[in-house]
């Protein structure tokens, strides 16, 4: 398990299938602001509402030049059941084997019921137009973090213009 990355790191570069049938790749969205939101499992409640939250305040992040990507390990046929059952507006990212999990330092050992096993680590990155990463939130609570990822985009995208 690697550790997560800080603010002022280079973000590592990433190529991802989507949901929407193509690839994501962090090259292609140089110039604009990322929003990077790790969350754990599809369909389940906190990753729903973090998913909706995010949707929701697309047209915001929009105009902060800020591009909203969600990351788990799921599928991209899950991930289109996921997007279609709820309508989400943000880009689902699969990374089915784990790499940029990695690069990213979000795969780690959790506990539940105290059973030990690897997972993903909620946690939220955003990177600046130059692909430095310039805030980093590591143990997300889903309720008003969309918002304050929002707050720390419009204030990144004002002091970039």
């Amino acid at each position: 398990m690697s550790d997560m990355l800080s603010e002022g790191d280079k973000a590592p570069a990433f190529t991802l299938p989507t949901d929407e049938g193509g690839k994501i790749r962090l090259s292609d969205l140089k110039g604009q602001n990322v929003v990077l939101y790790f969350y754990p499992k599809d369909m389940t409640p906190g990753c729903t509402t973090e998913a909706i939250d995010f949707s929701a305040l697309m047209p915001k992040f929009q105009k902060a030049n800020t591009a909203v990507i969600g990351v788990s390990k799921d599928s991209i046929e899950r991930h289109g059941k996921f997007r279609e059952k709820h309508d989400l507006k943000v880009t689902l990212a699969s990374d089915e084997d784990g790499t940029m999990l990695e690069k990213y330092g979000v795969w780690a050992l959790k506990k539940l019921y105290g059973r030990e096993f690897m997972g993903i680590v909620r946690a939220t990155y955003l990177i600046d137009a130059k692909g430095k990463i310039a805030r980093v939130w590591p143990k997300v609570k889903v309720k008003g973090h969309a918002e304050e990822v929002l707050e720390a985009a419009k204030a990144l995208a004002k002091a970039g213009a």
